[in-house]
């Protein structure tokens, strides 16, 4: 999914908007993952991406979410992000990668994010990873796996990553995620 601007739909007209907070991955590996992504999951609208904030609903206006959101992102120095294994999620049959360098980070940023204007109950812990297939029938949860784990093996590039923006996205009607704004990560670095 490329940087779109927002729509005019009045924000009361779309029931149980859905708002999240995410870390792209540039390319080749976001391309590599999308390309995968189309590969196991036909017709899906792939753009690879580490959840920082999963989604959910707000309790306030966007714009005011939004600025709280950058500015404690602003908060935070760029770090890098090494993705793992593919694994899966028993619970829902998510395939996914695990993120393994950076994971820490990741956390401390969702716990910083996950409170006041931003705070959700969420349904499952925090987990940092990159989504590679959901809703996956369940006959073929098993034999998806073992595709991406194949083709996860047989990428030759980089799987490590420098974190320096996240974006905050809205979902719309046929579960796509328009870019509502971006910030960086700015803070100095610690050594």
């Amino acid at each position: 999914m490329q940087p779109h601007t927002m729509h005019s739909e009045p924000e009361d007209a779309r029931p149980h908007t859905l708002y999240a907070l995410v870390i792209y991955l540039p390319d080749p590996l976001g391309g590599f993952l999308d390309d995968l992504r189309l590969e196991i999951v036909p017709g899906c609208n792939p753009h690879a991406h580490v959840s920082v904030l999963p989604p959910r609903t707000l309790p306030v206006a966007p714009e005011a979410a939004i600025a709280e959101a950058l500015e404690i992102v602003a908060g935070f120095a760029s770090f890098d992000i090494e993705l793992g294994p593919i694994e899966k999620f028993d619970a829902t049959d998510v395939i996914y990668i695990g993120v393994e360098g950076g994971a820490g980070q990741l956390r401390r940023m969702h716990q910083s994010l996950n409170q006041g204007a931003l705070a959700f109950p969420e349904p499952f812990a925090y987990h940092p990873h990159v989504t590679v297939a959901q809703e996956i029938p369940p006959g073929r949860v098993e034999a998806l796996r073992e595709l991406a784990a194949r083709r996860w093996r047989e990428f030759q590039g980089p799987r490590r990553f420098r974190a320096e923006n996240a974006v905050f996205v809205r979902n719309t009607h046929g579960n796509l995620w328009i870019d509502l704004a971006s910030g960086p990560l700015r803070a100095a670095p610690t050594s």
